[in-house]
């Protein structure tokens, strides 16, 4: 399997962003880590070798990269306001750096397909409904859809609202929902066993946000997984390994 690692440029955050791209050929997969979590952190906790023989077979190429959660999201210490603008700083690193860079990497691929677990679902779930221009399809595992939920605090302003899809999702309408009608398909899927309820809150955020996007008539999918299947690595592994085939 081929492994590119490659380090971007990111004006305005504190540190170059990483992107390990796995793959030779097929269609990209934009993959967000889980919370707080790197570029490698995929691969080390064994997601890269749970589609390895869609990679190898040409299907998928990954493009795993860092977050900014330890200093917009995760950051407890500052209001929820001021933790979405800095959000803001890495949604325009993915755009106007990530994304070119995956086009120059797989020109003619087919549309971006974005992923992740657990807060790296949120990203995946939020890029898309934001920018289904570029990601059409997201594939989005035990996320939390409602930033507010994280121990937020403080004023909330327009970048709150506009990076949560608790707050918008109810407010879209007119030619904008249409055209998602027309070109979206997310699919949420999660367990209800441990940890997917309390502390993360991602059962019911999935269950609500589920709601939402049928009330609007967005498609999506979801698939909720037993009582034993808990928000840990092992279930993502297999759950990715049944979802992702579906789409390449």
């Amino acid at each position: 399997m081929e492994r590119e690692q490659v380090e971007l440029e990111a004006p305005g955050l504190d540190r170059r962003g990483t992107v390990i791209r796995y793959g030779h050929f097929g269609r990209p997969v934009l993959v967000f880590p889980s919370e707080q979590g790197r570029a490698w952190d995929y691969e080390n906790n064994g997601m890269v070798d749970a589609v390895a023989s869609l990679i190898e077979a040409g299907r998928v190429k990954l493009y795993c990269v860092d977050s900014y959660d330890h200093v917009s999201w995760s950051d407890r210490s500052i209001q929820l306001e001021l933790r979405a603008r800095r959000h803001e700083l890495y949604e325009s690193w993915i755009v106007n750096q990530v994304v070119p860079a995956i086009g120059a990497d797989s020109p003619g691929a087919p549309d971006i397909i974005t992923t992740g677990c657990s807060l790296g679902a949120y990203h995946a779930l939020n890029f898309a409904l934001k920018r289904a221009d570029l990601f059409p399809i997201a594939i989005c595992q035990s996320g939390n859809y409602d930033a507010a939920s994280w121990h937020g605090w403080g004023e909330r302003g327009t970048a709150t609202y506009f990076n949560n899809p608790a707050d918008y999702l109810p407010n879209l309408s007119g030619d904008h929902l249409e055209w998602l009608r027309s070109r979206l398909f997310l699919v949420l899927t999660v367990g209800q066993g441990d940890w997917e309820t309390h502390p993360t809150g991602s059962l019911p955020s999935a269950l609500k946000t589920a709601a939402l996007l049928a009330e609007k008539g967005i498609p999506h999918e979801l698939d909720l997984w037993g009582y034993d299947v808990a928000h840990d690595w092992p279930w993502w592994r297999q759950q990715i390994a049944h979802h992702l085939p579906r789409f390449c």
